[in-house]
C-alpha cells in the first residue's frame, strides 16, 4: 500500500505530514547549539568565532527558533484529534489508547534524555498531553480563545524575565555577576564531561541537568506548547487542516508571516550582536522571538497550505512520507548529533563554530528525513512509530 492509499484509509491529509517534515529540520538546527555546546550558554561559550558563525545563528533564530517547536506542538494537537477519530471509526475506547500512548512517550522521552539530549520535548508533551485530554470535547471557539490567552501569558512571562534581567543589571550588578559566574561554572562542567568524560558520566550529567531545568522549561515553554496543542485540535475540528485552499491560510501567509519574520529578524539580530548570554539584550531578544513565533508559525502553515494546493510531485510525496515518521527522525537526529559531538563519539564538543555545527545538523536532519521516507516506502510505519503503536493498541486495531 503506497503513501497516498494509506493516508486515504487512515483519514489523513497531506498538509500535516509536510508541516512535520519542515518542523523536524528546524528542530535539528535549533537543538545542535545545545548539544555541541552547553545548555546554559550555547554558542556564547566559544561558538562565535567568525562573522559567519554569527550570521548562521542569525538565520536559525530568524527562521526556525521557537517556530519549529511551535509547528511540532501544533501537529501534536492535530495528531490527538486524528487519534480520537481513529478510535471512533474502530468503535474502540479512546481513553485507554491515549493514556497508553502518553506513557509510551514518557518512556521514550526518558530514554532520549539518558542517551542523547537533556533538552528533550517528549516528556513535556506527555505531561501536557495528559492535560489536553480534558479539552477533547471543547468547541473550536473555546479552543482558540484559550490558546490565545495562553500565548499572551507566555509572552508576558518572557517579557517579565527580560525586564527582571535588565533591572538586575542596573540595580544589582553584583548578584547578576554571580549568576553569570554560576552559569559559566555549569558550562565548564559540561565541557569537562561531554568534551572529555565517559558515556556514564555524560548520562549522569544529562539527567542532573534535566532534573534541574525541567521546571524552568515548562514555565518558559509550557503555555506556548499547550496553546499550540489546542490550535492543532481546533484546526481538525473546524476542518481547516483538510482545506488548504481556505481563506484563512491566505491571510496567514500574506499578513501574519511578514509580521512574524520581521519580529524574528529583529530578535535574531539582538542575539547576534550580543556579547554574552546573561544580558538584557539577549533576554529581550528571546522575549521577542517568543512573541513573533505564533505569527511566523501561522505564516509557515499558510505557505505549506499553498504548496499542498499545487500539483502533485515526487518531492512533495517524498517529504510528506518522511513527515509520517518524525518521532523516529527526532530521536535519531539527537542520537547522531550526540555521537558526533560527545567525547564517547567523535569528540567534537565545542570544537567547531556555530556555522559548522549548524551545517552538520542540517545534514543530519535531511539524512533522518530521507531515512524515514525510504523506510516508509517499504513499511507501514516508522520504526519507533510502530513500536509506540504496538504499545498504544496492545495488538488490537
Amino acid at each position: 500500500m503506497d503513501y497516498a492509499e494509506q493516508s486515504r484509509q487512515a483519514g489523513r491529509h497531506l498538509m500535516p505530514d509536510l508541516v512535520r517534515s519542515f518542523a523536524i529540520v528546524g528542530i535539528a538546527l535549533v537543538n545542535v547549539g545545545l548539544i555541541a555546546y552547553s545548555v546554559e550558554l550555547s554558542y556564547f561559550d566559544g561558538g562565535f568565532r567568525s562573522d559567519m558563525d554569527r550570521w548562521a545563528q542569525f538565520l536559525v533564530n530568524a527562521i526556525f527558533t521557537s517556530k519549529s517547536y511551535t509547528l511540532f506542538s501544533f501537529m501534536f494537537g492535530v495528531g490527538f484529534a486524528y487519534q480520537m477519530k481513529s478510535a471512533e471509526r474502530a468503535g474502540a475506547s479512546f481513553n485507554a489508547r491515549y493514556f497508553r500512548r502518553i506513557i509510551g512517550l514518557l518512556i521514550l522521552g526518558f530514554l532520549h534524555i539518558v542517551l542523547a539530549f537533556q533538552g528533550d520535548i517528549l516528556v513535556m508533551y506527555a505531561m501536557l498531553g495528559a492535560l489536553l485530554f480534558f479539552f477533547r470535547n471543547a468547541g473550536v471557539k473555546a479552543l482558540v480563545i484559550t490558546s490565545l490567552i495562553l500565548i499572551a501569558i507566555q509572552i508576558l512571562i518572557m517579557c517579565f524575565m527580560a525586564f527582571g534581567v535588565q533591572m538586575g543589571m542596573q540595580y544589582a550588578p553584583e548578584e547578576m555577576g554571580l549568576e553569570a559566574e554560576r552559569m559559566q561554572e555549569m558550562a565548564d562542567r559540561s565541557m569537562q564531561v561531554f568534551g572529555n568524560g565517559t558515556f556514564v558520566e555524560a548520562v549522569m550529567l544529562r539527567l542532573t541537568q534535566w532534573l534541574t531545568m525541567i521546571g524552568f522549561y515548562i514555565f518558559m515553554q509550557g503555555f506556548g506548547v499547550m496553546a499550540a496543542f489546542l490550535l492543532g485540535l481546533a484546526a481538525v475540528k473546524s476542518e481547516l487542516i483538510a482545506n488548504p485552499g481556505a481563506k484563512l491560510w491566505k491571510t496567514f501567509r500574506r499578513v501574519l508571516l511578514p509580521v512574524g519574520l520581521a519580529g524574528s529578524a529583529l530578535a535574531a539580530y539582538l542575539f547576534m550582536s550580543a556579547d554574552e548570554m546573561m544580558s538584557a539584550q539577549t533576554m529581550w531578544g528571546m522575549a521577542l522571538l517568543f512573541a513573533a513565533a505564533p505569527f511566523s508559525s501561522a505564516g509557515y502553515l499558510g505557505l505549506i497550505a499553498k504548496w499542498v494546493e499545487g500539483p502533485a510531485s515526487g518531492l512533495k510525496t517524498f517529504m510528506a512520507r518522511g513527515g509520517t515518521a518524525t518521532l523516529t527522525s527526532y530521536l535519531m537526529q539527537s542520537l547522531l548529533l550526540s555521537l558526533i559531538f560527545n567525547n564517547y563519539g567523535l569528540g567534537l564538543y565545542a570544537e567547531l563554530g556555530a556555522a559548522a555545527s549548524i551545517g552538520i545538523a542540517l545534514a543530519i536532519a535531511l539524512f533522518t528525513l530521507v531515512f524515514s521516507s525510504l523506510w516508509r516506502k517499504k513499511y507501514a510505519h516508522g520504526p519507533l512509530e510502530a513500536l509506540l503503536r504496538q504499545w498504544t493498541y496492545l495488538g488490537a486495531r
